[in-house]
């Protein structure tokens, strides 16, 4: 007779209850090509196009400086468009889903067990609180802060570790400059982006046209120890 089945371990517990963190080995089981299209993930409506662009989260994903290892803070999670690409980059560490939105958990779930891999954690609570019994990160993204981004910077210049990366996405030019020099008096370097692409779209007659999406400023910032610079150079 087969014995007793192992407890499953609280740290493997989201704040949805749902058990979302087991081990590398089945996250590597799930390994998949990295680079999803947007349309791969299940979106509001009709709210549907409100999400991190590929091109956006190509930048993002690139200045966050993932490891295999690193534990990463996913603040304002929306869809889970970053935490499952950064799962799949950080295929040995934890990604932690921060999402305040009652109305995006059920999608955020639903994204997170179609497309993403073991290693996903979500939380449903609202930053900075939720952040408090979280284990200390080596990147943040903040895609949402509910008008809680000061105070959520704060908190991401006490716990980040040494070296670790910030990385912030942000439509008001305004808005972006208050978070660049914000990260410089807590000591980060810091680096501005502006990410403004276009899509090609096939007219009736065959011929392709540009479509603009709308510019994204994508503020990053590096704490003092990481021998590498900047994110991003």
């Amino acid at each position: 007779m087969p014995g007793p089945e192992p407890p499953v371990m609280a740290e493997q517990i989201g704040a949805t209850g749902k058990s979302t963190g087991k081990s590398a080995e089945k996250s590597a089981e799930k390994a998949r090509p990295l680079g999803l299209a947007d349309d791969d993930f299940e979106q509001r409506r009709p709210l549907r196009g409100q999400i991190t662009k590929r091109e956006v989260r190509a930048v993002s994903l690139y200045s966050l400086g993932l490891c295999q290892d690193s534990i990463v803070w996913d603040i304002g999670a929306g869809t889970g468009s970053v935490s499952v690409e950064a799962a799949l980059i950080a295929h040995r560490g934890r990604v932690f889903a921060v999402e305040k939105d009652l109305e995006n958990i059920g999608l955020l779930e639903r994204n997170v067990e179609r497309l993403g891999t073991d290693n996903i954690e979500i939380v449903a609570a609202e930053a900075p609180a939720a952040l408090d019994s979280l284990p200390d990160p080596d990147s943040v993204f903040i895609g949402g802060s509910g008008g809680n981004l000061p105070a959520i910077l704060e908190l991401v210049g006490r716990r980040l570790k040494p070296g670790g990366r910030v990385v912030a996405n942000l439509a008001a030019l305004e808005r972006s400059h208050e978070v660049y020099h914000q990260l410089q008096q807590l000591g980060f370097k810091t680096e501005l982006v502006m990410v403004n692409a276009a899509r090609g779209k096939e007219l009736k007659d065959g011929t392709v046209r540009l479509e603009s999406l709308n510019p994204v400023f994508v503020v990053s910032g590096v704490r003092p120890g990481d021998p590498q610079g900047v994110a991003g150079e």
